[in-house]
């Protein structure tokens, strides 16, 4: 498969066509950049922006401890801690009195102050501020298959829990007269939440990651007349923001993950323009 992708892309008349980490990257973007917005319309809907964006930046603990357990690649780690982080927050939501964003705002401050107070023993914190900013660049061909694996456990408990995680972020009430238990769905949500975030931070970046996560599915709002046609705009507006800001950084020298972003911003003003015409 990925021998006949780079014959394919190689034979493309451009520059960055001539280099295996472009044919990469961009396989990368196209499979992950649709995943994020997918999930971005549900994040949104749910009202779970700051709780997406808490795990990203939490995640800077789940580093450390396969720091100090001498993983050179803390993949695992990184799942395991915002697994339990999420559920962590999901509890305390359940029962304490706290709004949720505030029990959100305690655990991310926890889990940022013991990822930076682990890494900086011995002023070791510059080993790994790649993970701040990502480096899609580098991502290999087993990682990008580990990517597929999360795509398609996304689309099997997306296909189940479409319905209940939409009518949950709906309205809540409403749910609950349907017979529907919202905790599990929600938990359920959330810890999809988070393995996406978790896995895709090294090539993204924990700095930008929430901002990839929401900007096309905001955009897609602009433009969108139905949850159908809510979510197909989302994945094109990424995709087609991935791909522009891929290339962008290839040319500018810039990080690909904040170039994404700033495309992903320009298709939002764009979307929005359209909209009040």
């Amino acid at each position: 498969m990925m021998e006949l992708w780079h014959n394919v892309i190689g034979r493309l008349p451009f520059d960055w066509a001539q280099y295996a980490f472009m044919h990469n990257a961009l396989l990368a973007v196209i499979i992950i950049t649709p995943l994020l917005a997918l999930l971005g319309c549900m994040v949104i809907s749910n009202q779970m922006t700051f709780f997406s964006d808490a795990i990203g930046h939490a995640t800077l603990a789940g580093i450390a401890l396969g720091a100090i357990m001498g993983m050179n690649d803390p993949f695992w780690a990184m799942i395991i801690f915002a697994a339990m982080l999420t559920l962590a927050v999901t509890f305390l939501r359940r029962l304490s009195t706290a709004p949720s964003d505030a029990v959100i705002g305690l655990v991310m401050a926890f889990a940022v102050a013991l990822g930076v107070v682990l890494l900086s023993r011995g002023g070791g914190f510059a080993r790994y501020s790649k993970y701040l900013i990502g480096d899609i660049l580098t991502i290999m061909p087993p990682e990008i298959f580990r990517m597929l694996l999360v795509v398609a456990a996304v689309a099997v408990i997306w296909t189940l829990l479409f319905n209940s995680i939409f009518l949950a972020g709906l309205n809540r009430s409403l749910a609950r007269s349907r017979g529907l238990n919202i905790w599990p769905t929600e938990t359920v949500f959330a810890l999809l939440v988070a393995l996406v975030v978790a896995t895709t931070i090294p090539w993204i970046g924990l700095l930008v990651i929430n901002s990839m996560l929401i900007l096309p599915a905001i955009a897609a709002r602009n433009l969108a007349q139905s949850m159908r046609g809510y979510i197909f705009w989302s994945i094109g507006l990424a995709l087609v923001s991935g791909a522009a800001g891929l290339l962008s950084s290839y040319y500018l020298g810039t990080a690909t993950g904040a170039t994404i972003v700033l495309c992903a911003f320009a298709c939002f003003v764009a979307t929005l323009v359209f909209r009040k015409r």
